[in-house]
């Protein structure tokens, strides 16, 4: 896992840019502490910052695939190709030489097997997570290519002569011809919780969109897709199905695992997460390893838990089941438990990075305690498999169940937020002129009716299957994306490589297509997976309802956060107060917020504006 950064320059000659393209390179040392490349051509520079997974003695990059006449092909990549094995000797044995162990060669030497022609027929062979660059010498072209559900980020802003892209917007910022802009569109995009790659935050960046390749010549730029869900009918029993299910699960940890770095798993004691650290211990047994699983917790919080509408229950007991129950299966097995305390959560070093990391506002707690589980479990491995997207694949979320969040004609996310006081419905903390502009509404019911356009459809399917299609590709394509990027983020920015098997698009793809009837045929949500996974876990937790991601539940978290949000009020001095309500603000301060979770997102809300203007720098141009 890497960061990349590169320049296109059609007009230019970038050979006299190169600490131009140091500096784009080197916002990315915590996504590569371990190595920094750097190829300039005349019109093209390439920099990479690597984090070292496999090959760790001979996977340098920039890579070059060299001929005998000319160079004719430089490969930047991050990620992993998952099946880099099976296709090495396919290439071996259609005569290609290898000169490393890498899955990053095996990408570049795919691309001149199978992709000269046409770079689809080599990305469609991988199986993985990756976003990458490679620039053709003879061509003078550049392709960005990125993984088909968008796990590894990738951004491009367009110039008037080429372009400047990279992992992370900061990358592309620390150009001089880019600018360190948002307009009315990037705070649509930032504050309406819907993925649209066609809207990167920042004035006129895009991302790469999952499943495309973007390409750049003298001719321009272009997007092309690769791979998409597709609707087909599914003809397997359910008997069959759930030991197909089961089988892509196993054959997916099998492969992630693949690693020459200590490597652990993420653990929630959800289905999900035990689900995972269960087939990976499964696994790692087969080699005589063990699994080792980390978790985190806060201070007390297992003591004064009080359940709400969308947490029944902590963490805390079922993580201690799992650890047990896969201790006494396999007793070289290790759990770890992190728990924060409220001065961790407030850090404002913490929180400072956070942002950093993110480029822009992202979600308060949550952010800054997943970047601090990452940041103890990086102590201990290099490599995490998380349990991340079941929820999106499975039909996990509440929503997903809630027929008045199903049908309410936009994001069934939306409908469940703006039901507890959050979302547009729970914006009073901005000022109406601000709002006015803003146009959240009319700008999420766009993007609705677009997403809607490109479901798959079904010949003579109607009803609930046919919404059930639909809901199920809004989270996949909407709101999956979302996630994965606050994972990378976090995740990266202390060093460590998240994996996400339940990505895997094989799995996504045949659970897709599976009728919603089959995937809840116990009642339940999650059935598939509950039925596949439940030999290796608990009964406590084949039974455990879905609980979210832990967020704090201190009063002294809440206190604190408000004592912020006071002092930004007391100054005066803060640009993002021209968006803000103020005297509603000063209400919430002097309550105190009631301990509400939605008047605790509005300040969360504000204060990371602020930082994100003052700290970053960011010019709001409305």
């Amino acid at each position: 896992m890497c960061g990349i950064a590169g320049w296109v320059s059609f007009e230019r000659d970038l050979r006299q840019e190169r600490q131009t393209a140091l500096a784009m390179t080197r916002t990315m040392i915590c996504r590569g502490p371990d190595d920094e490349g750097l190829w300039i051509d005349q019109h093209v520079a390439l920099g990479h910052r690597r984090l070292s997974i496999i090959d760790l003695e001979n996977g340098r990059q920039p890579m070059l695939r060299d001929e005998a006449e000319a160079t004719r092909e430089v490969l930047i990549y991050t990620g992993e190709t998952y099946n880099f094995r099976e296709l090495r000797e396919q290439l071996v044995s259609a005569g290609r030489h290898f000169r490393t162990s890498s899955d990053t060669e095996v990408v570049l030497q795919a691309h001149a097997q199978w992709g000269a022609d046409n770079p689809a027929d080599a990305v469609e062979r991988f199986n993985g997570m990756f976003a990458y660059a490679l620039w053709d010498t003879s061509k003078e072209e550049l392709i960005l290519v990125r993984d088909r559900l968008g796990i590894k980020p990738l951004y491009y802003l367009p110039t008037a002569d080429g372009v400047l892209f990279g992992s992370e917007p900061k990358a592309i910022l620390a150009n001089p011809l880019a600018e360190r802009a948002v307009d009315l569109d990037g705070l649509r995009r930032l504050m309406g919780f819907v993925a649209d790659p066609s809207n990167a935050v920042f004035k006129g960046m895009r991302e790469v969109p999952p499943a495309h390749i973007v390409r750049i010549s003298r001719n321009g730029i272009s997007e092309h897709r690769y791979w998409a869900l597709d609707d087909h009918e599914h003809t397997d029993d359910l008997e069959t199905t759930i030991a197909t299910v089961r089988e892509l699960l196993e054959d997916t940890a099998k492969h992630q695992l693949i690693a020459d770095v200590p490597i652990g798993t993420l653990l929630s004691g959800g289905l999900d997460s035990s689900a995972l650290t269960a087939l990976a211990a499964e696994q790692l047994n087969l080699s005589g390893e063990a699994v080792r699983s980390f978790s985190v917790d806060f201070a007390g919080y297992e003591e004064e838990f009080k359940a709400d509408e969308l947490r029944e229950t902590p963490d805390g007991p079922y993580i201690i089941d799992v650890a047990k129950h896969l201790k006494a299966a396999y007793p070289q097995s290790e759990h770890t438990n992190l728990v924060l305390n409220n001065d961790e959560l407030m850090d404002p070093a913490a929180r400072s990075a956070v942002l950093t990391a993110r480029d822009f506002p992202g979600l308060g707690d949550m952010d800054t305690s997943l970047y601090l589980l990452f940041k103890a479990v990086r102590q201990h491995s290099t490599v995490a498999l998380s349990g991340e997207s079941a929820d999106e694949v499975f039909g996990g979320y509440k929503e997903f169940h809630d027929p008045v969040a199903r049908d309410a004609g936009t994001f069934p996310w939306l409908a469940g937020v703006m039901s507890r006081g959050f979302g547009v419905e729970g914006m009073s903390s901005w000022n109406a002129d601000f709002l006015g502009k803003l146009k959240l509404p009319e700008y999420l019911n766009d993007q609705y009716q677009r997403a809607l356009a490109e479901v798959p459809r079904r010949a003579g399917e109607t009803g609930l299957e046919a919404r059930m299609h639909e809901v199920s590709y809004f989270y996949l394509t909407r709101f999956l994306p979302i996630l994965l990027d606050r994972k990378d983020r976090m995740s990266m920015a202390v060093g460590l490589e998240v994996r996400v098997p339940f990505c895997d698009h094989r799995l996504v793809q045949y659970v897709y297509g599976t009728p919603w009837a089959m995937k809840t045929f116990d009642g339940r949500e999650k059935s598939l997976l509950r039925a596949a996974t439940k030999h290796l876990l608990p009964e406590s937790v084949v039974q455990r309802v879905k609980s979210p991601y832990p967020s704090t539940q201190d009063p002294e978290y809440n206190k604190s956060l408000f004592y912020l949000l006071g002092e930004v009020l007391d100054r005066g001095d803060s640009p993002a107060l021209q968006f803000a309500n103020v005297p509603v603000l000063k209400e919430l301060v002097r309550t105190g917020g009631s301990a509400s979770p939605a008047a605790r997102y509005q300040a969360e809300s504000v204060l990371q504006m602020d930082s994100w203007v003052r700290q970053y720098g960011v010019d709001v141009q409305i």
